[in-house]
């Protein structure tokens, strides 16, 4: 696993809460657009089981660990739409110092204090907000929002350290997929001023069909994503993402599309811009055909 991993559980717990900093969300005109990403989260926390979990998500870590070097820079903050907050309207974050929220069960007690002691920005709560209202989308700040698993889980293996900001923004209930392209569209400018933004989902998300079983389906799915996002036109990518429902087995993939629209939302960002696959297994937990994207040049 890569090296970045090996903070362990007692080290991460050591970890303060981190007060919030300002940002200076400025265009900064000497440094090249960050991309966009939609990444598979894993299960669960994750990478406080090392133990229980052996080897299976050692390639999923190894490409979220990847992600700095990818970009060639630390970013000012990061922006992450996660799949485990809907709301009525596009609710931005904006705690400074956003506390835990263990939304999983059924998980080894020990998984229940982890920490992940980001801190906040107020200051691109606000950003984010003015550009989706400016988009004519309903917006709001909830000052109180901790951090979810759909963050903290792969965070810990792109900035173990918990050292650069990070703001969840939620989806809107309803997942309207062209809401939140345009949704996308509308944080799009973010990239010019070091943000990045992360869509934290899974390219499948069946937890009733899971294992070899899953493999087919799993697979005609991930075939078909593959097609619109990377190897089709970034011109025509909209078009097949609204229409993902008629893809070969998607409801089988994605019964409830939650896992699913943070792509949307990354794609937005980065509508005219070249995809590619940055992280692909075929067996993934016994069987799973599962994959993440970046979109925009590095």
């Amino acid at each position: 696993m890569h090296e970045s991993l090996s903070i362990s559980l007692e080290e991460m717990s050591k970890v303060g809460a981190k007060p919030s900093r300002s940002i200076d969300l400025t265009h900064d005109n000497t440094a090249s657009r960050l991309p966009t990403y939609f990444i598979s989260h894993g299960g669960g926390p994750w990478p406080w089981m090392k133990k229980e979990m052996g080897t299976t998500y050692d390639q999923l870590a190894a490409s979220l660990a990847d992600m700095p070097r990818q970009i060639g820079r630390t970013p000012k903050a990061i922006l992450m739409v996660s799949a485990h907050w809907e709301a009525p309207a596009f609710t931005v974050q904006g705690n400074p110092k956003p506390p835990m929220i263990y939304d999983y069960g059924g998980f080894p007690a020990h998984t229940y204090e982890v920490r992940y002691d980001a801190p906040g920005s107020p200051e691109l709560a606000q950003r984010v907000q003015s550009l989706i209202a400016a988009a004519g989308l309903p917006v709001q700040i909830d000052p109180e929002r901790g951090y979810d698993h759909g963050m903290f889980a792969p965070m810990a293996a792109i900035y173990p350290k918990a050292d650069v900001p990070v703001v969840q923004l939620s989806l809107r209930r309803g997942l309207d997929p062209a809401e939140h392209l345009a949704l996308g569209r509308a944080l799009a400018p973010l990239r010019d001023e070091d943000v990045l933004i992360v869509g934290s989902g899974l390219s499948y998300h069946n937890l009733r069909n899971f294992g070899p079983q899953a493999h087919g389906v799993s697979k005609a799915f991930d075939d078909w994503l593959g097609q619109a996002v990377v190897q089709g036109a970034a011109g025509e990518r909209s078009e097949q993402l609204l229409n993902w429902a008629s893809a070969p087995s998607a409801r089988m993939a994605h019964p409830r599309e939650e896992h699913l629209i943070p792509l949307m939302v990354a794609v937005g960002a980065a509508e005219a811009e070249t995809g590619e696959r940055v992280y692909h297994e075929d067996a993934f937990m016994g069987g799973l055909v599962v994959s993440s994207y970046r979109f925009g040049a590095v």
